[in-house]
């Protein structure tokens, strides 16, 4: 979907809704979980908020059966309220073993400014690592110190008494494991030193604070930055907080993947063909044929699993995996057969991803066809359920009421099933190729079931298509078309978000909450999009699962998906960088692509990442402002995808795992 297209929707949907809109507005876990304080409702670290700083173990308690031996706990009270006084529901997030591991990391300066302070903007991660960096993310089971970058809310510039500083990590966390956050050094823009928090230096001048039960574990979070060079007198502000496990971000996923395939055997899924449509040549030169259906796939949501439904669960343990609800899906699929495909030259076979609240016909687009026809490709796709076009009534009210967000990301992970079902039905001798309506006037199937199966997504299904590859065994190559990950860093990067974010404005007007409640949803939709399984993406596979390859294409300057956060990814997943990247001068950042090692030479057998660009667009705002200005060009969005080269470099990677240099060693633009 366009921006355009996705705000008409939205907008029209609030008119109905009676909503009122405003103006624009890794390894395993720690031996032993450290001793921390009892659990509290609010830190005094910093009461601007109750849940600040955030994330923070302080919202946890001991938990001997969770891989972390933590579980978090928000109690309803502490949780962001609605204009109307209602707060969310922690239900679902206390199911959680620990943060997330792309969590952006929040608390209030009061006074910061950020150039003064000599603090790593997103323009230069680089200085995040320097010894007298003002901000230190450390790993404690490492020690080493994370790269990141760090913002004012740019959305709360007019209130400065609710501007967060926003800390995102440059490359993601790892799992199941306790990090310490060190704020030092802090200034405003005369120069004059903040002085800390007078809750915090009482626990540094004299072991106790607020709360006297928590002085072990602040004493312990001053000796792990002692130990690495940094200095109590110089403490603005520290605390810790532990992220997930793999089984907790993973497990329910994995669970119904395994459930429903060991359920399905050998068998290929049953699935009905509700329309065929064959094209004459005048009519449609690349697709010669249309062929809709549904599969039916076990539901793993409650109800009839349409938009609102939950995962099913036998039991209210925290560490429950979900269970078959007893009834089926109707996964709903479009397959475009290219003009060309026979039986002596099948159709090879690819899943295609949509985009933001899209539907499965955006393969009838003219870029998804000229690569159907000029590489003989067979793309099947089905519907995002939970964020597909029928869903965009309660996706837009989940803004106004986040207590109904859980069933987004408990929807999404059975269309991730969906996607596994449709895929071996493409695959399967027994599956499409079986059937008439894949076959030609011979019965012969005109389907490369020799070849395998392959991934090709745009946007949000660049997106999602992350978190899918890491969880498929029926394919090992995916190409990710204009991808990132990570929801809370893209949403108000993206013009996409301006209907949502006026939703939200209404409904939970506080700036320093907004912040708080973009953390909150990472830490669910983690279970749903690539920033969950990030680090088995490409290598530590998840269980019974083959490792993947990947090749990420990238516009520069996408107005819709944030390229800082694609880079975040390709840092995590080991992606190398096509260079020259960008011509001279069209780069912002001091050391452009810090972190993500280049492509030595080709052709290369790995993952990648390629930057497109249109030569219309201009780097994105430096902080979490979408390109909406016109200065920032025209939208380069869709560049990639409608490139002949680009097309070629994505069919050659998907056949023989290999990314090829179609740019002749120049900037691909």
């Amino acid at each position: 979907m366009t921006s355009a297209r996705g705000a008409r929707v939205v907008l029209a949907l609030v008119a109905v809704t009676g909503l009122v809109l405003a103006g624009p507005a890794a390894a395993g876990p720690p031996a032993a979980p450290p001793q921390h304080a009892p659990y509290a409702a609010c830190d005094p670290l910093d009461p601007t908020a109750c849940l600040l700083p955030f994330p923070n173990d302080l919202f946890t308690v001991r938990d001997r059966s969770s891989a972390t031996g933590l579980r978090v706990h928000f109690e309803q009270s502490s949780m962001p309220a609605s204009v109307a006084g209602v707060h969310i529901d922690p239900t679902e997030w206390n199911r959680q073993d620990g943060f997330s591991p792309g969590t952006p990391i929040l608390v209030r300066v009061p006074g910061l400014d950020p150039v003064a302070s000599g603090i790593a903007p997103v323009t230069d991660i680089g200085r995040s690592l320097r010894p007298d960096a003002p901000i230190v993310l450390l790993n404690t089971r490492t020690w080493q110190r994370t790269p990141y970058w760090a913002e004012l809310d740019a959305h709360a510039a007019a209130q400065p008494d609710r501007q967060v500083l926003i800390v995102r990590p440059a490359v993601e966390l790892d799992e199941a494991t306790r990090y310490v956050v060190a704020v030092r050094n802090a200034r405003t823009a005369s120069g004059d030193e903040i002085p800390a928090p007078a809750a915090f230096s009482a626990y540094v001048t004299s072991g106790r604070g607020p709360h006297d039960e928590r002085a072990q574990e602040m004493k312990r979070i001053l000796a792990d930055l002692t130990v690495t060079g940094v200095h109590r007198k110089d403490l603005y502000l520290a605390w810790e907080f532990t992220t997930a496990s793999e089984r907790n971000l993973t497990g329910r996923l994995l669970a119904m993947r395994d459930g429903a395939f060991a359920a399905l055997g050998d068998a290929a899924p049953a699935y009905t063909v509700t329309g065929v449509t064959d094209y004459t040549e005048a009519q449609d030169a690349r697709i010669a044929r249309q062929v809709r259906g549904v599969v039916d796939v076990p539901s793993y949501l409650t109800g009839t699993g349409g938009p609102g439904s939950r995962l099913h669960y036998d039991s209210a343990d925290a560490d429950a995996v979900p269970t078959p609800s007893g009834g089926t899906v109707a996964a709903d699929f479009v397959c475009n057969i290219p003009r060309g495909a026979s039986a002596a030259q099948p159709a090879h076979l690819s899943l295609y991803g949509h985009g933001l609240l899209g539907a499965p016909t955006e393969i009838n687009a003219g870029n998804v066809k000229d690569m159907a026809y000029g590489h003989d490709f067979m793309f099947c796709a089905t519907s995002w359920i939970g964020m597909a076009a029928a869903d965009v009534p309660f996706v837009a009210g989940t803004f106004a009421d986040l207590s109904r967000f859980p069933a987004v990301a408990d929807r999404l992970q059975q269309s991730y099933l969906d996607f596994l079902f449709l895929g071996r039905a493409m695959d399967h001798a027994a599956g499409f190729a079986a059937n008439p309506a894949f076959q030609d006037a011979d019965g012969k199937a005109l389907l490369d079931l020799a070849g395998g199966l392959h991934y090709d997504g745009n946007s949000q299904g660049g997106i999602n298509g992350g978190a899918l590859t890491a969880v498929a065994q029926d394919w090992t190559r995916s190409v990710l078309g204009v991808p990132a990950m990570n929801y809370s860093t893209l949403l108000q990067r993206s013009v996409d978000f301006a209907p949502f974010q006026q939703i939200m404005d209404q409904g939970y007007p506080d700036k320093a909450d907004q912040q708080i409640i973009l953390g909150l949803l990472q830490m669910l939709w983690d279970r749903s999009e690539a920033d969950g399984y990030a680090h088995h993406l490409t290598r530590r596979p998840l269980p019974g699962t083959p490792v993947h390859q990947v090749l990420m294409h990238v516009a520069f300057g996408d107005h819709q998906v944030s390229p800082a956060a694609a880079q975040v990814e390709a840092r995590t997943i080991g992606a190398r960088l096509h260079l020259p990247a960008l011509a001279p001068g069209w780069s912002d950042e001091t050391v452009p692509f810090w972190g993500i090692r280049p492509v030595n030479h080709y052709p290369y057998a790995g993952s990648a990442i390629v930057v497109w660009n249109s030569g219309l667009a201009y780097a994105p705002p430096p902080t979490n402002l979408a390109p909406s200005d016109p200065r920032y060009g025209q939208d380069p969005h869709s560049f990639p995808r409608s490139q002949a080269a680009a097309q070629q470099q994505k069919a050659t990677f998907l056949l023989t795992g290999q990314v090829i240099d179609v740019c002749g060693g120049e900037p691909c633009a």
